[in-house]
């Protein structure tokens, strides 16, 4: 539904090597709702994209991490590519940005490879998620329960496994940024 999310401001983290349909499509699904986006990275100007192994185009980013102030955002994607969140990993800052929205309870959606960021931001203990599945035990290390589905939401937080699970990712998305949590599980 257009202009459901009108008035929101929606940070999507990532760096070089995001699966760039796991960026674009969700940016995408949230302007059409009517959300202010904004890609925050740790890095200025652009972001190289991947098509799974391949290079993908170049991505603008909008804030750096130096920037970027949590408490401007009422929710947070963290789009996928192996290489995106395992290099976000490493960065204090990105990790300090996470856990804003973690203990703030706001709204996260995350797919593929973008929960591992939310490991070390303190965000899965007790949660039901799933993700790509190299990382299910990674999760379940970290006290998530994790399954096998296509999109799981659990308070606030929404989680899908891949590509394929997009249209279910988005449309939970938007849903749970429209109510500032993600509902039932």
């Amino acid at each position: 539904m257009a202009g459901e999310l009108k008035g929101r401001t929606i940070a999507v983290l990532a760096t070089d090597g995001v699966e760039q349909v796991e960026l674009t499509e969700p940016v995408k699904a949230l302007k059409e709702a009517g959300a202010e986006v904004k890609v925050v990275s740790d890095k200025d100007g652009e972001i190289q994209a991947f098509q799974h192994h391949d290079k993908g185009g170049k991505i603008p980013v909008d804030a750096s991490l130096d920037e970027a102030e949590p408490e401007e955002f009422d929710g947070l994607v963290l789009p996928g590519g192996v290489i995106n969140p395992d290099a976000l990993r490493l960065v204090p800052e990105a990790i300090a940005f996470v856990r804003h929205f973690v203990k703030e309870k706001k709204p996260i959606a995350a797919i593929c490879h973008g929960p591992w960021t939310l490991i070390d931001a303190g965000g899965v203990k007790g949660k039901t998620m799933t993700s790509w599945p190299s990382l299910k035990t990674d999760l379940a290390n970290a006290g998530a329960k994790w399954v096998d589905e296509r999109v799981v939401a659990d308070s606030d937080l929404v989680t899908s496994r891949k590509p394929d699970d997009l249209p279910a990712f988005t449309k939970k998305m938007v849903e749970a940024f429209r109510h500032g949590h993600a509902a039932a599980k």
